[in-house]
């Protein structure tokens, strides 16, 4: 019975454009906030439950970096579409629940697998140096989630939409005081719940952590839901993803200023820097609140695109298609640049130049692995890549 399943790897399922447009576009920006750090030196650090808060100079450099803040949660978000839409594309191809279940389960092992191996060797090459045995980063999560989330797939949406508001809100209810800031805590902690980090010997961190896996997992188990929603019809999804995104903005508003439950620190002034100033380590309620608004509304204003626009906007959909790919290689690529170009740091409207020049550089080679994916579909390196 081996060729019940040859025939549907072969198959070529069109993408949708909109999902790939948006993952694009994140792409882009985080690339952005990435050349902030190797190019400009000047990425902002804190945002998180405790510690320093990061203060922002000028509205350029606040604008910056806000509007990053797009990039991680529209990431496993969309992870989480693509999840699902690929669990409903190969079940129609003869596909079992326990083979998609495996594929994913090995794909979220081979994520983290980059990230301590490959990814971390990157950010070695941060301006000042480094002093960390173990990162867990973006790609740690994402993997993570992706482990997690395979195993929650097939829940009914109904029922998966109240598993992640329960998530949302038992995240929001485990991290501790801010006052706690700096205190020993199992290193199990930091893996899982909140960011923090173990000191090793000779003055280095033998761990820290930016990605708890279960603050996250949320956002994907509701980009799961919004999934099978946009299989089952991509119209209505698109025309509720409109509705959530104003209704998201709406609460980030009320909660911010409210303040307290939502908020893990409320605005440290009175300023809108300090409003839209909000704990992304772990993502807090208002952050999730904020990001997911904006994601939302750019992803029904894609699907409202014309094929002329989607022809404008298709730079963006051929990053989005292979966001893997263009993660691992833009970290080198921003290294290099600023190593050889700005090795002490430049200026934020410099930066900029650097930005779309690495952009430059990364387009043709992702339209160039885009085609080797598309024309080797049964390769199952490539798709797990």
């Amino acid at each position: 019975m081996a060729g019940q399943n040859d025939q549907p790897l072969t198959r070529r399922v069109p993408r949708l454009f909109t999902p790939d447009a948006l993952r694009g576009l994140l792409m882009a920006l985080m690339a952005l906030d990435h050349a902030n750090l190797f190019v400009a030196h000047q990425h902002s650090t804190g945002e998180t439950w405790g510690g320093a808060f990061p203060v922002y100079r000028d509205t350029l450099t606040f604008i910056t970096r806000l509007v990053t803040h797009l990039c991680a949660p529209g990431f496993f978000f969309l992870m989480g579409v693509g999840m699902a839409l690929l669990a409903h594309s190969w079940q129609q191809r003869g596909w079992r629940r326990w083979q998609i279940t495996r594929h994913l389960l090995l794909r979220g092992a081979l994520l983290i697998a980059l990230k301590l191996l490959v990814v971390n060797r990157a950010w070695e090459l941060s301006p000042g140096g480094w002093g960390i045995d173990l990162y867990i980063g973006v790609l740690f999560a994402l993997g993570g989630t992706m482990i997690l989330g395979s195993l929650l797939l097939w829940l009914k949406p109904s029922y998966l939409l109240a598993l992640t508001a329960l998530l949302t809100v038992g995240a929001q209810l485990l991290v501790p005081d801010p006052g706690r800031w700096g205190q020993p805590m199992n290193w199990l902690t930091f893996v899982l719940l909140v960011p923090g980090g173990l000191a090793g010997p000779g003055g280095r961190m033998a761990l820290w952590s930016y990605y708890p896996v279960l603050p996250w997992l949320p956002l994907v188990t509701f980009g799961i839901v919004f999934g099978h929603w946009l299989a089952a019809n991509p119209r209505a999804a698109f025309d509720r993803a409109w509705r959530l995104g104003l209704a998201f903005l709406s609460l980030f508003v009320v909660l911010r200023s409210i303040g307290g439950f939502g908020n893990i620190r409320s605005p440290s002034g009175d300023t809108w820097f300090d409003f839209l100033n909000v704990v992304k380590y772990p993502p807090s309620l208002v952050f999730e609140l904020m990001a997911m608004g904006v994601n939302l509304l750019l992803l029904a204003l894609f699907a409202r695109f014309s094929p002329l626009w989607q022809r404008f906007s298709s730079p963006l959909a051929a990053l989005g298609c292979v966001p893997l790919f263009f993660y691992v290689l833009h970290l080198f690529v921003y290294a290099a640049l600023g190593r050889i170009f700005a090795p002490h740091g430049t200026t934020i409207p410099c930066m900029y130049a650097f930005w779309l020049l690495g952009i430059l550089i990364l387009y043709p080679l992702c339209l160039w692995y885009g085609g080797v994916k598309q024309q080797r579909p049964e390769n199952l390196l490539l798709r797990l890549l």
